[in-house]
């Protein structure tokens, strides 16, 4: 990923027993779909980021914008520094992204070579993500070192 990317949406910190809180968050955060000030295009992001060694981390459902201004209040907002990333295509359901995420974590980065940074992941949501029926694919961002 190039120039940093500011997303903004709804905010979490989740742990490992309470992931199952995310798809609440998307679906309150679709409710601002179209009228998020300085939105940047249709593409959605999914991003996790202040992990910590216990599994929590926070998670953001938001939209790429051109800057921080006028959001509502009870936006977070997140600057996304330019970052090497290994890029996945999961082409399944989003019901099945744990499998991907395990397979992603468990098997290709120890074989790949490289290590993972201490950044934010991200998932991509572009244009042919149907949010409503969860099919039409989408990309997993992992930071990756070097």
């Amino acid at each position: 990923m190039g120039a940093p990317l500011l997303i903004a949406g709804l905010g979490e910190r989740y742990g490992c027993d309470s992931a199952a809180g995310i798809p609440g968050l998307w679906q309150r955060f679709n409710a601002h779909d179209g009228t998020i000030p300085g939105q940047v295009g249709p593409v959605a992001y999914g991003v996790c980021y202040n992990s910590d060694d216990a599994g929590n981390f926070d998670y953001i459902a938001g939209i790429e914008v051109s800057d921080f201004s006028g959001l509502p209040g009870e936006f977070a907002r997140l600057r996304l520094p330019e970052q090497r990333y290994a890029v996945f295509t999961h082409g399944e359901h989003i019901s099945t992204i744990r499998r991907t995420m395990a397979t992603i974590w468990n098997q290709w980065l120890p074989q790949s070579g490289h290590r993972a940074a201490d950044a934010p992941m991200f998932e991509r949501y572009g244009p042919s993500f149907n949010g409503t029926t969860g099919e039409g694919g989408f990309e997993i961002w992992i930071p990756i070192k070097g």
